[in-house]
């Protein structure tokens, strides 16, 4: 109970004002004419004011000014969130060039990296192998900060998808901090939280409001550097623990990444094979109900990884059913390729039986 109370003000007080932001950002969006366009990723049809993201990005950033004393880690976090933030309300109003959108995100990335120090300091791989270059921890830290930034964005496609997976990540984050003893971590992260789930109340289906690239790229960014910061001065998590509670934007990137190299398309070009158009499309689940079971997927990943701190042999075991679980849908689903099914196709040859048998 004392922790509850303990936690109440840095979580309620952002919540409280992204309520009251998210319809001013609206009219703002209205004003300006800032609305989502429909091309052949969106499933949204007429016009979607897509400025919620400013309402996160105040109530963040006013409930960190009070609760949060400042110094370089975090002077370079926040000044590079706001390098990403406006990088992505340009792009809102403006629709930059996917080239202009990416400087932006590298230099927010090398403004955390340089000024705030956020970056891994070693690693530790298996068998005892530990890499103390600054060049690849810092190159590996930089491709984190720019991946993780874009994955929460390609997210952004159903009601609610992106902020409510964003919600589940950092409570996860913030979760892992409070039993590793980081108070720092559990602050921003519950500050996060709130901001994020008073813009959910809108943007959950049927939405009202989208969040924009300004709110999307801002919120991966922060989950990003949140999740990097850890590992500055102590051993917060393992690189395995933000790769698990990320799971689901991770593979979903990588994944449209891999499709749309084999069809020979730019890596930027939108589609509907992103994982909740399958869900929603190929699988016929609904709009609320495929954004409900990506929520449900990215809880097991990160409770996993809650799972894995204090039992890493029960952890692994809930890891291995979880991927191979998400591999048999893949195959299954035809996400990468409607050829790529080694796991279906091992199983069918020690059945002995073809791929057309095996579907009578």
């Amino acid at each position: 109970m004392n922790l509850v109370i303990g936690a109440f003000p840095y979580f309620v007080l952002p919540l409280i004002l992204s309520l009251v932001l998210v319809p001013i950002a609206k009219k703002v969006g209205i004003g300006l004419g800032i609305y989502a366009e429909e091309n052949q990723r969106t499933v949204h049809h007429g016009k979607m004011v897509r400025m919620g993201g400013l309402a996160i990005y105040v109530a963040f950033m006013v409930g960190m000014a009070i609760f949060v004393k400042a110094d370089d880690t975090l002077n370079g976090i926040l000044l590079g969130g706001m390098v990403v933030f406006f990088g992505g309300l340009l792009d809102d109003i403006f629709d930059l060039k996917p080239i202009i959108k990416l400087a932006f995100q590298i230099v927010a990335a090398l403004i955390a990296i340089f000024m705030g120090q956020v970056y891994l300091s070693s690693i530790n791989l298996p068998f005892g192998i530990t890499i103390n270059s600054v060049f690849i921890s810092g190159f590996i830290s930089f491709v984190w900060i720019v991946g993780i930034t874009n994955a929460i964005n390609l997210m952004d496609g159903l009601d609610g998808l992106s902020s409510g997976i964003s919600l589940i990540v950092t409570c996860t984050i913030g979760i892992l901090g409070f039993f590793m003893g980081r108070r720092d971590i559990c602050i921003m992260s519950l500050i996060l939280a709130g901001a994020i789930l008073g813009f959910l109340k809108y943007n959950f289906h049927p939405a009202s409001i989208f969040m924009g690239d300004c709110g999307a790229l801002f919120l991966g960014y922060m989950i990003a550097t949140i999740s990097l910061l850890g590992f500055k001065t102590t051993a917060f998590i393992t690189l395995g623990f933000p790769i698990l509670i990320l799971f689901i934007p991770i593979s979903d990137t990588i994944i449209a990444i891999i499709r749309r190299k084999l069809k020979g398309q730019k890596i930027s070009e939108a589609d509907r094979s992103h994982l909740h158009h399958v869900l929603m499309y190929k699988l016929d689940l609904g709009h609320r109900n495929a954004v409900l079971i990506l929520y449900l997927m990215t809880m097991l990943f990160g409770m996993s990884s809650i799972v894995t701190y204090f039992d890493k042999t029960v952890g692994i075991v809930m890891v291995i059913v979880l991927l191979f679980i998400s591999e048999i849908f893949i195959e299954k689903t035809g996400m990468i390729n409607p050829k790529f099914h080694p796991l279906l196709g091992l199983w069918r040859r020690i059945r002995g039986k073809t791929k057309e048998e095996d579907k009578h």
